[in-house]
């Protein structure tokens, strides 16, 4: 049965079977350890010879025992992500990496941990109405706000070059915003790409931390807030609308622009093909008629008289086919008829079912003054009109 049952009685193992269990009392067992060490050190008794050999063993013993609990005290362990900064008398001596390591104890040297893995986050300008106000070029007050994101690169320098780390990273991070707000006007802090005022405050904070020798390494810097003060609140909403119109204008004439290009860049092309084409065809015909001109020009050469007749008469052919009227000749020296047989086509047309037979065109007088010869039915046709 155990000691603790409830059948089993106050059999406690540690304070004594058959006594009650009580707190023990750590005044008293200080008062009897210091007893028996002081017996130790001056010995086992006052009248015994060997009592100051005895003594003197027994502090050195305990001496060992402390020198040894004392070495055995500069061990210690750096936790993963973090570094150990080692002081020997106060100055940093070394910088340690995680794992288990020994030191000479206190107060020879002592071991500062830093964590290093840890990213951490400082914001600027999110405080009270008046925190984050900035002055831009043009003369007008925004609220903005930025946060920095770094970690610790240099443990010793974390340390002991900044009181305050933390605040100088914030201090920093305000002065970097209002020197590259002040520089822009209040339409740029509004606008899509914000890129660059970020790039800008992260470049001096980063010149002004190495500068200090802080041991800090920024990780980035985003503008989180930019907004107006209530005022101007309204006005800006305007702005707004009217810059997303203008981007909508431009996106629009930007898809014209995509449609009509190509557009016009295929009917040039087709035009100056068309135009190729012609050219080829005009040269073409060009050297065609020359090789025909030279050619008639050989027969001219060879028979003149015969080719002149020939050409006006090709040449009257030509100009006749085209033509609607026809030229009656009669014999005897009488003037020539004129026949509108256009106009007499259309008034009779309504009249007879049958169209009007064209007569035939009479021959052209030759070049020598000769009268061509005209069939007798248009003669006695002729005669008829007069």
């Amino acid at each position: 049965m155990g000691w603790n049952e409830p059948e089993g009685g106050n059999r406690d193992p540690w304070s004594g079977s058959g006594r009650d269990q009580r707190p023990p009392d750590l005044g008293a067992l200080a008062k009897k350890l210091g007893e028996r060490v002081q017996r130790l050190v001056r010995g086992a008794g006052p009248s015994t010879g060997g009592g100051k050999g005895a003594g003197a063993m027994g502090a050195a013993a305990i001496a060992g025992i402390l020198v040894a609990v004392w070495l055995l005290s500069g061990f210690y362990i750096i936790e993963e992500g973090r570094r150990g900064v080692v002081l020997s008398f106060g100055r940093h001596s070394a910088t340690v990496a995680p794992g288990m390591h020994w030191h000479w104890p206190f107060p020879i040297q002592r071991v500062l941990r830093v964590d290093v893995d840890s990213r951490r986050l400082t914001t600027v300008g999110s405080g009270g109405d008046s925190a984050g106000l900035v002055l831009t070029r043009d003369q007008d007050l925004v609220h903005a706000q930025i946060a920095i994101r770094w970690q610790v690169a240099d443990p010793a320098r974390f340390l002991f070059s900044l009181q305050d780390p933390e605040r100088a990273v914030r201090e920093l991070g305000d002065g970097a915003l209002r020197q590259v707000v002040g520089q822009l006007p209040m339409s740029a802090l509004f606008g899509s790409d914000v890129s660059a005022i970020e790039r800008q405050i992260r470049e001096i904070v980063e010149a002004g931390l190495k500068t200090y020798g802080a041991g800090i390494r920024l990780d980035g810097v985003s503008l989180q807030a930019v907004r107006a003060p209530e005022p101007v609140q309204a006005a800006l909403a305007d702005v707004e609308r009217a810059r997303e119109e203008a981007q909508r204008l431009v996106d629009e004439a930007r898809t014209y622009r995509e449609g009509v290009v190509p557009e016009a860049k295929a009917q040039a092309t087709r035009i100056r093909e068309e135009a190729e084409g012609y050219r080829a065809r005009a040269a073409a015909r060009a050297e065609g008629e020359v090789a025909g001109f030279l050619a008639i020009y050989e027969e001219y050469r060879k028979a003149p008289q015969f080719t002149r007749e020939r050409l006006y008469i090709e040449t009257m052919e030509q100009v006749l086919e085209r033509s609607s009227k026809v030229l009656v000749d009669v014999e005897g020296g009488q003037p020539v008829v004129y026949l509108p047989l256009d106009k007499m086509s259309r008034a009779s047309a309504p009249q007879a079912g049958e169209p009007l037979e064209r007569a035939p065109s009479s021959a052209a007088p030759a070049p020598n003054g000769g009268e061509s010869a005209a069939p007798s039915r248009d003669r006695e046709r002729s005669r008829e009109v007069r």
